[in-house]
């Protein structure tokens, strides 16, 4: 049966725009719950792992709501370009899984939707033993949850279930090359967060279960080192 490819791409966008929507409230209320389990004032030094260089909406909104305050970004590429609209920003370029940073060196840390883009468990156990290490007094990071029926990295419905090998060969089968290296995209279940928490040694924290749809969509951990 012949493609209708016009249909094809033009159903794409039109999902493509709903999952930003989706994306993009999901996110303020996770920056709401974000200021409600931390104090912030203007003082507070925040560092942002994971930041990525561009305007759209549902992007740094931490940014946008903290402008006033000193926030400094840590990527793994150059995000110069933020500076032209948030002027109080200080940008790194590094490895969040090995920062070239001094412990305690930042009041919270914040990380959203990036340990899921940091490799195998070995590195994301890493990549949270050094934003527990730089942080001062709390750590705050988000993921999506693995089982929840739909992927919105690679836009599968329940595929993401089945063994991650077996995955990611069907995404290299549809020509998915980026999102089927585990170095670009790992998902975790809640029982994967517990067991990296765990192997920290961090007792007081909490994962706060987001729902969208009646079902955990997403996970938010707040860490506490006091």
């Amino acid at each position: 049966m012949a493609i209708n490819k016009k249909s094809y791409w033009k159903n794409s966008f039109v999902l493509d725009k709903l999952l930003k929507r989706l994306v993009l409230k999901n996110r303020h209320l996770f920056l709401e719950y974000f200021s409600k389990v931390n104090t912030i004032q203007k003082e507070t030094r925040i560092l942002d792992v994971g930041t990525v260089p561009s305007f759209e909406k549902q992007e740094n909104l931490l940014l946008e709501k903290f402008k006033k305050n000193r926030i400094t970004c840590l990527s793994n590429v150059n995000c110069n370009i933020l500076k032209k609209k948030f002027k109080n920003l200080t940008i790194l370029v590094g490895d969040g899984r090995k920062m070239k940073i001094k412990s305690n060196s930042f009041d919270i840390v914040h990380s959203n939707a990036t340990i899921e883009h940091v490799g195998n468990e070995r590195q994301q156990l890493q990549f949270l033993k050094e934003c527990i290490r730089v942080s001062k007094k709390s750590i705050f990071i988000t993921t999506p949850n693995r089982f929840y029926p739909i992927d919105f990295h690679t836009k599968k419905v329940f595929l993401h279930f089945l063994p991650k090998e077996i995955f990611r060969k069907i995404l290299l089968f549809f020509g998915d090359n980026f999102f089927s290296k585990e170095k670009n995209l790992n998902l975790l279940s809640e029982k994967d967060l517990i067991r990296l928490i765990e192997k920290t040694k961090i007792k007081n924290y909490e994962i706060k279960k987001h729902k969208f749809l009646f079902l955990t969509s997403n996970f938010l951990i707040q860490i506490y080192k006091r």
